[in-house]
């Protein structure tokens, strides 16, 4: 295809100046789109003590405090320009909702306009709940659903110019007080992992520690495409992902794009997104080239589980937001580009007390630190217990295409814990000594480079939960969905290990056994009962494979074969005794993730039978058409056209395979429409119909190589991915 002519190259982002003309710190404008309970003038001390206290201590304010808030943010919001007033909050379709209110209103004893947001808008909302997922939970006609306020996450600024709305963090729950979001099982999850944590803290001597938080930090990877190109290829506007392409010649075999030189149009945009993400409050650190052409990541600094999680769902909505500014369309899509790297969402997780003991940091001398490795050892096991559910709550159509390729960890769960960590834990186990190496120094072959000590472990990109450093890395998350649920299953599994290792101490301790002994004894528990999951080899290699087979790890492919784990009741009974989950909101989770995956591979099926009908074989048939008029015309003058008759057979076969295997998957999808077990759809489109889509794309990438580009309907790789 012929490139277009209105290629934008570029928009020059104008970092804000003070009134003496200097360009502005991020510290002098970072956060000014956030509201802060704590550092509003308009609210007393004594009424932010008491809100303080009542996050901290999982309990409500009252309404009266409620109205002062309100006040005060009303205030605030005007003031910077807002109209309208909204709840934000996530249902199952794993984005966020939102319906604006204005802050228009009357005085009715005036009869005069006013603006206002009373203390109920604030703290509860009513939506129709009626469109929103429910996995048949409810009845259509029961409509009524709730937002409620969470006053753990800040309210915010969205929007440009003249116009914007404030966004108040909300949980959404039915009539019947079920979680009917991402947000709720999330809070019950943090909440019951802070408190077997301070257990925890309490029972190793660590008294004074009144509350741990679970923090995370996730990195954000995503491609960038212009928007000329996006708007021609149907497949990325209906699906977010190309169903056929030719490779280009050259995509990452050199290595070259990962943390390259940034191009000065995609650092534009990047300039404006840490600028509009900063103004949010939130924390955007890092920014660069990743792998593949047209692929790049943002990472943000550790926060609170659930702040962080409301975070990167406002940094997925910014990143497509200024983008599109930009002359861009963002793709966060997992795989949106055959043969070339896939995005995906690292999850990086830990927990903190309220003191600054971080209980995942192994220290200078990590054997000698008990509590770290039996918390360590805790978390393993927790991943070794509930491995299938940990690969369920990442499980989507989209991730499917990026687990297992040679970009991201397999479908098979593993931890990595590096070297060293694993010698420990191989000593305890089998009650040897362990003898700490001195620490090395990198000998870099010159010396005007600094020296450096050698970390205890070191990164493996395959692995799909890996302890690197001071935390552990969920690495198979998907770029495109909500870290919430993720993270609460974790949190789950976490907390039920937990508060078993907290009742072995609590025993140990009262039979005269020292804490130090104690910790030692939970963690040769815990790494006998879960060393079948350390891994730290290449989790790529077929050897992996056959040797988790033999450890009895279970390989979950698809999300076809993982989803129904959230409906064994014995699997997810911690979550249920926990109080994370009722059984109905596991129940829901399955049917809205499996009604998703059935529908969304119907709508790229779909797509790709109308791509092939409407513009691929047309193509073809235009290329054959000229190819057979050469033909004719070189008999005509008696002039040899075996090239033109070759390039015909090549043509012809690839254009019969695409019309056949095109029928098969029509008749496939026409068939399925009589099948109503939904567990046999999901196998049927998984492991049959997949297939099918594979051999079309295949087939049409071999078209799109022999067809001239000027006749070619849609963008190429190369267009996309290399001309931004």
């Amino acid at each position: 295809m012929s490139v277009p002519n209105n290629l934008i190259e570029g928009l020059n982002f104008l970092r804000p100046r003070d009134k003496s003309g200097k360009h502005q710190k991020v510290t002098d404008y970072y956060g000014e789109n956030t509201f802060d309970i704590q550092t509003a003038e308009e609210i007393p001390d004594s009424i932010k003590e008491e809100i303080n206290e009542a996050i901290h201590s999982n309990s409500h304010i009252s309404k009266a405090q409620a109205e002062i808030v309100a006040k005060a943010v009303t205030k605030w919001a005007l003031d910077k320009g807002a109209t309208h007033f909204c709840h934000w909050f996530q249902p199952l379709t794993g984005s966020t909702a939102e319906k604006h209110d204005a802050f228009l209103d009357f005085d009715y004893s005036t009869g005069r306009p006013i603006e206002k947001l009373s203390a109920s808008q604030l703290i509860q909302g009513e939506p129709d709940a009626s469109s929103f997922p429910n996995g048949g939970s409810r009845s259509t006609f029961e409509a009524r659903g709730y937002t409620a306020w969470d006053l753990t996450s800040p309210m915010f600024l969205i929007g440009t110019g003249e116009s914007k709305t404030l966004c108040i963090p909300t949980a959404f729950v039915s009539y019947h007080g079920e979680a009917l979001d991402i947000k709720t099982p999330l809070l019950r999850s943090v909440s019951t992992l802070g408190e077997s944590a301070k257990k925890f803290f309490h029972l190793t001597g660590e008294t004074n520690v009144d509350r741990v938080i679970v923090t995370c930090g996730a990195e954000q990877e995503y491609f960038l495409v212009d928007k000329s190109y996006y708007n021609l290829r149907e497949d990325l506007v209906m699906t977010g992902r190309t169903l056929f392409g030719a490779p280009s010649t050259k995509n990452q075999q050199l290595d070259d794009h990962y943390f390259g030189a940034i191009n000065e149009r995609v650092l534009a945009f990047m300039e404006e997104l840490d600028y509009e993400l900063h103004k949010l409050g939130i924390p955007a650190k890092t920014r660069h080239n990743e792998v593949a052409p047209g692929q790049f990541e943002l990472a943000q600094i550790f926060r609170d589980a659930n702040v962080s999680a409301d975070n990167n769902h406002m940094v997925m909505a910014t990143i497509e937001n200024v983008a599109i500014r930009h002359g861009f369309v963002a793709l966060l899509h997992e795989k949106p580009f055959a043969g070339i790297n896939g995005s995906g969402k690292h999850l990086n997780w830990s927990l903190a007390s309220d003191t600054g003991i971080n209980l995942l940091d192994p220290g200078s001398e990590p054997h000698q630190n008990y509590r770290f490795l039996a918390f360590t050892s805790v978390v393993i096991a927790a991943v070794h217990r509930h491995a299938k559910l940990l690969r369920a709550s990442i499980a989507s159509h989209s991730n499917d295409h990026r687990l297992g390729a040679n970009e991201a960890p397999p479908s098979i769960i593993s931890v990595f814990t590096g070297s060293t960590i694993e010698r420990i834990f191989k000593a305890i186990k089998e009650g040897e000594e362990f003898s700490p190496e001195s620490q090395t120094i990198l000998d870099l072959g010159a010396g005007a480079l600094a020296k450096l000590p050698k970390d205890n472990t070191d990164r493996n990109r395959t692995s799909p939960f890996a302890f690197t450093g001071n935390k552990f890395e969920f690495r198979a998350c998907g770029s495109d969905q909500s870290i919430g649920f993720p993270l609460t299953i974790l949190n789950g599994a976490v907390t039920a290990v937990l508060d078993e290792a907290n009742n072995l101490l609590e025993a140990k301790i009262r039979d005269g056994v020292s804490i130090d002994q104690a910790l030692l004894d939970i963690c040769h528990t815990f790494i006998n009962e879960s060393w079948d999951i350390i891994f730290n080899g290449d989790g790529y290699s077929q050897a992996w494979l056959e040797e988790a087979q033999k450890r009895g790890l279970p390989n979950l492919k698809t999300t076809a074969d993982s989803l129904n784990v959230l409906v064994d009741r014995e699997e997810t009974a911690f979550l249920t005794k926990h109080g994370i989950y009722r059984e109905s909101e596991l129940d829901t989770r399955y049917n809205v993730l499996l009604e998703t995956y059935i529908t969304k591979r119907n709508i790229e099926f779909n797509t790709l039978s109308n791509m092939v009908n409407q513009l691929v074989i047309p193509a073809a048939l235009n290329y054959k058409a000229k190819l057979t008029s050469s033909i004719a015309a070189s008999k005509a003058i008696k002039v040899e056209a075996s090239v033109e008759i070759e390039i015909l057979k090549d043509l012809q076969f690839s254009l019969e395979a695409v019309f056949e295997q095109n029928r098969n998957l029509k008749n496939a999808l026409a068939g399925l429409a009589d099948v109503h077990d939904e567990e046999k759809v999901a196998h049927s489109l998984a492991y049959d119909l997949m297939p099918i889509s594979e051999m079309i794309a295949d087939h049409c990438g071999r078209l799109e190589s022999i067809i001239p580009d000027d006749l070619w309907p849609v963008p190429t790789y190369f267009e996309m991915l290399f001309l931004i």
